[in-house]
């Protein structure tokens, strides 16, 4: 994979092959990334939920069909800043959406005045040929004592683009063209199947006979 210069995403994005939705300003185009504003949507851990047994410790458990909602949402409106606490980790948007198309893939990296306030962002993933939306920003304040605000707009994490030496057809996950709140499941009967059989084998201990019983195939 080859990382797009400047000029190179300029030119797809002018051919409308990379899009960001609301469009770029002047401060947002670097050498060979793109800036992306932080969003007004900020979502914290709970740390206890109420059920019929009383007050109960909030255990993450991803194979629970019944799951309880693992996050409290904050949106901020314009003016509004979030101030992180020592210590404290949430999630939050970016205010740009993108879309990549079939043949490019992305990563996305704290700039380095991000780091330089003491947090941390935890971006391991990768943003997948096909994307569209909003990205997720996983934010730790580092600092034991120091409280650091975000402000929305601010311009706090850089896209790097990668091309791919030949065009994909990705499956779309449950967040493809939606925020990072709700989210949905693509209309793909087949892959929800997929995805329901593996959290059966998963949640029964299951994983030799996922192995054998389901072996990847390399025919197209």
């Amino acid at each position: 994979m080859a990382i797009l210069t400047r000029n190179q995403i300029l030119d797809r994005i002018q051919k409308g092959e990379i899009a960001f939705k609301p469009g770029l300003d002047q401060f947002q185009v670097q050498a060979h990334a793109i800036d992306m504003r932080l969003g007004y949507t900020f979502l914290l851990p709970k740390a206890w939920h109420l059920t019929e047994k009383g007050r109960v410790a909030l255990k993450i458990d991803h194979l629970d069909k019944n799951r309880p909602d693992y996050f409290d949402v904050i949106e901020l409106e314009q003016g509004q800043y979030f101030e992180l606490l020592p210590g404290e980790y949430i999630l939050a948007s970016t205010f740009e959406s993108v879309k990549l198309p079939m043949n490019v893939a992305a990563i996305l990296y704290p700039r380095s005045s991000t780091n330089r306030k003491g947090l941390s962002v935890d971006l391991t993933g990768i943003v997948d040929a096909g994307w569209e939306g909003q990205l997720v920003i996983p934010i730790r304040n580092n600092t034991q004592s120091q409280v650091v605000k975000l402000y929305p707009g601010e311009r706090f994490c850089q896209i790097v683009f990668e091309a791919l030496e030949e065009t994909i057809q990705a499956d779309k996950s449950r967040y493809h063209m939606k925020d990072i709140v709700e989210g949905f499941i693509a209309n793909n009967e087949e892959k929800k199947k997929l995805d329901s059989d593996e959290i059966k084998y998963v949640s029964e201990g299951k994983i030799r006979e996922l192995k054998n019983e389901r072996p990847f195939s390399s025919k197209k």
